[in-house]
């Protein structure tokens, strides 16, 4: 039985409609036979990106683990499984965890699928490589999440039809699957269009843009800085800029014109019957607060010091974070939001960037919004590249990168507040461009502001190795005592490693 267990995990394809693709579901594919037609490989692929806007994974299991698990956001509730990674105590029977992994691997095994089947599709290179390339990336997105999480990991790159296959999975080692996403990064920007209809679908830009921030991962900062200023030197036929109004970027009714976003993940108006929608606005939202039919659900929730310690003048602060709100009929700032007399309600600001602008579809509590999720965009980008090039000692380029994504910060433009009110922010001196010489540590705090509440955090934090920094006395969220350097990376599922011995032994320090 646990190997059958295994194997339904390794090769389920459960395909519905994503993003501004295919939207009805299609049901559980039998590849024999099916894949006539480059239409039929695009059906998988859909597939396969499906899996990452559901619940279990960018929906809220994965993103709102990564959010906790940073020093940005702390808890507001009380539920073990997020107290664990809040306060990074994570066991391996994590139900988080045990979620959003075979999610993931679902995700990879649609898109192994997708490879595989296209083998029995006759057309011309030109045709078929670049929805292929769709499917190459797709699985290196995927493997991405898992090796910086997990490390060694088990690396499938065909459908598993046989039980002895499933029961031979073991873990590859993190080096060698760092390679094997690079490689398919490098096929897919091989093959696919400068564009696409939708941000959606991947690009080249796309893949170019995951190959900077995997070199940026790996300290390769010289190939990190070719392919950021690749992405830069080409944003024209990428059709990629600043958004000239930062708030436009979480606006679930303009985003999707927005020339930022690179890559994103696009709930369209779908809720399937899989979970396959979006729960981030209620999970970050004010409990009791008047907006989307009844308010958030009060679980993830910023510090105080996110807010007290980010420049009141830096316009990302006014689009990042609500610092009032209308609770039952009464307008009232931060210091005062738990007149909702909710135990998890906070007297702290709040989330904003998801719970203000989630567009029509959004039903009670602002789930199942309209919101296209950018994994990756124009500005972080450009992040990457002033990274690189201060690990190179190219200080002008740093400095010339970063100070763009300062002057976009300085610009203002319309928001609400979070009492539902419109206003428009004025231009601003705050946050000056950078002069003089520009260090990592600068560099990472502009990522940490410009990229806040984005699921970028924590993985900054890793690679960097920044724990015992963050997570003293002196960090936002005040000190962890019992952060080691094993909390970089998370358990491997009990209830895995219990099914495949294979996968043991279990990461260091659980």
């Amino acid at each position: 039985m646990k190997i059958f267990k295994i194997l339904l995990v390794m090769i389920g394809i459960s395909l519905v409609g994503c993003s501004d693709l295919e939207e009805e579901p299609v049901g559980l594919l039998s590849p024999e036979g099916f894949f006539q037609s480059t239409a039929d490989i695009q059906t998988a692929v859909d597939g396969s990106l499906t899996h990452a806007i559901n619940e279990k994974f960018w929906g809220r299991k994965l993103s709102i683990a990564l959010m906790l698990r940073s020093d940005m956001v702390d808890l507001a509730s009380d539920e073990t499984r997020r107290v664990e990674n809040n306060e990074l105590t994570t066991l391996a029977s994590n139900g988080m965890i045990s979620e959003f992994w075979p999610r993931t691997y679902q995700g990879i095994a649609a898109a192994n699928q997708a490879i595989a089947g296209a083998e029995d599709v006759e057309a011309s290179e030109d045709l078929k490589n670049p929805v292929i390339a769709q499917a190459y990336f797709a699985r290196a997105f995927y493997y991405f999440h898992l090796v910086r999480l997990f490390g060694d990991i088990p690396y499938v790159d065909k459908p598993i039809t046989d039980v002895p296959s499933a029961a031979s999975i073991s873990k590859t080692p993190a080096a060698e699957v760092y390679q094997k996403i690079i490689d398919d990064l490098e096929y897919a920007k091989t093959w696919l269009p400068d564009t696409q209809t939708s941000r959606a679908t991947p690009s080249k830009a796309a893949a170019s843009s995951y190959l900077a921030l995997v070199y940026l991962t790996l300290e390769e900062w010289q190939k990190a800085y070719t392919e950021a200023t690749e992405v830069i030197n080409n944003a024209g036929a990428y059709g990629l800029a600043l958004d000239s109004n930062f708030q436009n970027l979480f606006n679930a009714d303009v985003v999707a014109t927005s020339p930022e976003p690179i890559f994103s993940l696009d709930y369209n108006n779908v809720e399937a019957e899989d979970n396959a929608y979006d729960q981030l606005a209620p999970m970050t939202g004010i409990r009791g607060d008047d907006r989307n039919q009844g308010g958030g659900w009060s679980v993830a929730n910023p510090t105080l010091e996110v807010y007290t310690t980010w420049d009141s003048g830096d316009y990302r602060r006014a689009v990042s974070l609500d610092d009032e709100a209308s609770i039952n009929g009464e307008i009232v700032d931060y210091t005062n939001f738990t007149i909702s007399g909710h135990p998890f309600a906070k007297n702290r600001p709040y989330i904003a960037k998801y719970t203000r602008y989630p567009g029509a579809f959004a039903r009670g509590n602002a789930r199942a919004t309209s919101h296209n999720y950018s994994m990756i965009r124009y500005a972080e980008i450009l992040l990457i590249a002033a990274e690189a090039a201060v690990e190179l000692g190219d200080n002008a380029s740093a400095l010339s990168y970063v100070n763009q994504v300062r002057a976009r910060a300085r610009m203002g433009g319309a928001t609400k507040t979070g009492a539902d009110i419109e206003v428009t922010i004025a231009p601003s001196a705050v946050p000056a461009d950078f002069t003089g010489t520009i260090t990592v540590a600068d560099v990472l705090e502009e990522r940490r502001l410009e990229l806040a509440f984005e699921g970028k955090r924590w993985y900054d934090i890793a690679r960097r190795k920044l724990g015992p920094e963050v997570f003293s006395a002196s960090g936002l969220e005040g000190a962890k005592p019992f952060f080691t350097s094993d909390d970089y990376l998370l358990p491997l599922p009990e209830d895995e490693l219990e099914r495949n011995p294979n996968l043991l032994p279990q990461n260091p320090g659980y």
